[in-house]
C-alpha cells in the first residue's frame, strides 16, 4: 500500500467517502457496535502518506475534530462500525474462536484508485484500542500508548521499505488507565489495510462446519480482491495459490530485511499477503539465526530462522480450512506446492541485490550461506553489515575497515571478503554503479527496539516530538541523512535489556 504521488484532491475528515462493504457480508460475521470514547484525547503521531492514501488532507491533523474521530468520540459521516468474527490456532494450538477484541472497523473510503494490488479501489479504516467488543474475551478492549507508537512507525517504515503492510494513519493518547504487566495510559492506534480479513477468518467458518458460510466469505474476497481468479477452473484453488504465493513472498521479504513479526498465528495472517498486527516485532541487530523477538514465546516457534516455516504452516491451515470448498485434497496440495519455489525465488532475488549481484551463478549458494554463517558467528549487526558492505570496493582492500570492523574473527570475514571480491570481479563489477544500487535495498535506518523506547519514553511524559523525528527518518531509510546518523548506531548497553511481549 503506497501513496500516489499526484493525489487529485484533498480532503476534510468529514468528506471521507464512508461506505462499509464488509457490512453486506451476512450478520454472523461481525457485530455492529459504535467505539467506546476515551477522555481527553490528543493527538500523538499522524502520517503524511497514509493519508495520501485516501486523499485525506493532512492540515486535518490540526483540528479537534481529527482527533475525536479518530479517537472514535464521534462517528465521521457514513461510518458503519464492527467488530469482526475469526477464530484461529496461536502457537499452533486451535484457540477457537477470536475476533476483533479491541479493534473497530469503521468503513472502507476511496483510495487513490484501483490497483493491482488492491483492486476494489478502497481501504478499509479501523480503530484498534477502541473499546470492548462480544469477541474482546477476557481483555478489556484498550491499546496501549506503548504499543500503538510501535504499530505505528512500524507499518509506516515497513512501507518505505517497500514490504506489503497495513499502514497506520495516527495514534490519538487518552490518559485514560490501561493495566498491562503495569499500569500504562491508553492510545487508539488507526490502521488502513483494503481488508484486515486473515487466515482464521477461514478457519472460523471450517471448523464450525459452516461451508455455506465459509463459501460466502471466499466469494467475497474474491470478488473483491482477486477478481482475475473467477475464470479460474476451481477458484478457491486458485485463491489458495496466489495467497500462498503472496504470504511466501512476503516473508521472503521480512527475512531479507532482518524483520521478525513475533506472533504468527493465523488470526495474524492477511488474506491479501500483507504484514499485519504488529506487537512483538522486532529488527535483527547482533545477527543470530536462533533469535526470539517475541519475549512469551517460550518454545521459539516464531524465532527468526523459524518464520519461512511457519507460514507454510500457516498456509497449509488456510489450505485446511477451503478445503471443502476446492473439494479434492490433492488439488489443496497443489495449491500449496507453490510455497517453497516461490519462497525460494523471490528470497535468493533479494539477496543478490543486497549483495550487488546482477545475475545468479551455481555457487553463489556456498557464498551466500559462508556469509550468514560468518555473521552469526560473529554476531554482527544485520543492518549496518549489508550497508556497509555496498561501501567495499573491488580493488581497494583498504576499503573493508568500516565493515570489518564488526567482526571479531578478521582473518575469517578477510577470507569471505576475497571469495566475494572474486565473485563480483567475474561480473566485471563496477564500484560506482553497484554502491548506489546496493543502498537502494540496504536501508541505513530501521526501527530498532532502543529508538522505539526513546520515543515512546518521551511520549508517555506528553513530548511526541521523538515520534514525529522517527517518522520523518523512518520514511526515507536508504537516505544517507548525515546529520541522523545516531539513529544508525549500534544500540547501546541498555538496550540489551528490552524486552517485548504479546502484550506490546
Amino acid at each position: 500500500m503506497n501513496a500516489p504521488e499526484n493525489p487529485v484532491r484533498r480532503l476534510a475528515a468529514d468528506a471521507l467517502s464512508f461506505e462499509n462493504s464488509y457490512a453486506s457480508l451476512p450478520p454472523d460475521f461481525y457485530t455492529r457496535l459504535r467505539p467506546t470514547p476515551v477522555p481527553d484525547p490528543c493527538l500523538v503521531g499522524a502520517s503524511a502518506a497514509a493519508a495520501q492514501l485516501i486523499h485525506l488532507d493532512p492540515a486535518e491533523f490540526a483540528q479537534d475534530s481529527f482527533v475525536q474521530a479518530f479517537a472514535g468520540n464521534r462517528l465521521l459521516p457514513g461510518s458503519i462500525p464492527l467488530a469482526a468474527v475469526y477464530s484461529g490456532h496461536q502457537f499452533g494450538v486451535w484457540a477457537g474462536q477470536l475476533g476483533d477484541g479491541r479493534a473497530i472497523l469503521l468503513g472502507d473510503v476511496p483510495a487513490a484508485g484501483p490497483s493491482e494490488d488492491n483492486p476494489s479501489g478502497r481501504i478499509e479504516v479501523q480503530l484498534k484500542g477502541s473499546g470492548l467488543t462480544p469477541y474482546s474475551r477476557m481483555g478489556d478492549g484498550r491499546a496501549v500508548l506503548r504499543s500503538s507508537i510501535r504499530e505505528f512507525l512500524c507499518s509506516e517504515a515497513m512501507a518505505a521499505l517497500g514490504i506489503p503492510t497495513s499502514r497506520a494513519l495516527c495514534v490519538v493518547g487518552t490518559d485514560m488507565p490501561v493495566m498491562r504487566e503495569s499500569l500504562e495510559t491508553g492510545a487508539i492506534a488507526t490502521r488502513m489495510a483494503p481488508t484486515f480479513i486473515r487466515f482464521g477468518s477461514f478457519e472460523h467458518w471450517f471448523y464450525n462446519n459452516r461451508k455455506d458460510a465459509l463459501q460466502t466469505l471466499a466469494d467475497y474476497v474474491i470478488d473483491r480482491f482477486y477478481p482475475a481468479l473467477r475464470a479460474a477452473a476451481n477458484p478457491y484453488q486458485a485463491l489458495l495459490a496466489e495467497v500462498t504465493r503472496r504470504t511466501a513472498e512476503l516473508i521472503a521479504q521480512w527475512q531479507a530485511v532482518g524483520f521478525m513479526h513475533g506472533v504468527m498465528n493465523t488470526d495474524n495472517m492477511s488474506i491479501l499477503g500483507l504484514t499485519i498486527d504488529y506487537g512483538p516485532f522486532g529488527f535483527m541487530e547482533a545477527f543470530d539465526a536462533r533469535h526470539i523477538c517475541n519475549h512469551s514465546d517460550y518454545q521459539g516457534r516464531y524465532a527468526y530462522q523459524m518464520q519461512p516455516r511457519i507460514g507454510q504452516w500457516n498456509c497449509f491451515a488456510l489450505g485446511q480450512a477451503l478445503l471443502p470448498l476446492i473439494g479434492e485434497v490433492e488439488d489443496a496440495q497443489a495449491a500449496l506446492e507453490g510455497y517453497k519455489p516461490a519462497y525460494d525465488a523471490k528470497l535468493e532475488a533479494l539477496l543478490h541485490a543486497k549483495l550487488g549481484l546482477r545475475a545468479a551463478q551455481a555457487d553463489d549458494g556456498a557464498l551466500i550461506d559462508a556469509m550468514f554463517a560468518l555473521m552469526q558467528d560473529n554476531h554482527v549487526d544485520f543492518t549496518q553489515f549489508f550497508r556497509r558492505l555496498g561501501d567495499l570496493e573491488v580493488d581497494n582492500p583498504a576499503s573493508d575497515e568500516p565493515l570489518r570492523d564488526l567482526f571479531i574473527d578478521r582473518p575469517a570475514f578477510d577470507a569471505w571478503a576475497a571469495q566475494y571480491r572474486q565473485r563480483l570481479k567475474q561480473e566485471n563489477s563496477v564500484d560506482a554503479a553497484r554502491r548506489p544500487a546496493m543502498h537502494s535495498v540496504n536501508p541505513k535506518y530501521v526501527l530498532r527496539n532502543y529508538l522505539a523506547q526513546v520515543a515512546i519514553e518521551k511520549a508517555q511524559n506528553k513530548d511526541f516530538s521523538e515520534v514525529d523525528k522517527l517518522l520523518t527518518i523512518l520514511e526515507k531509510p536508504f537516505d544517507e541523512q548525515p546529520e541522523n546518523d545516531r539513529y544508525a548506531e549500534l544500540p547501546p548497553d541498555w538496550a540489551s535489556h528490552l524486552e517485548v511481549s504479546c502484550s506490546s
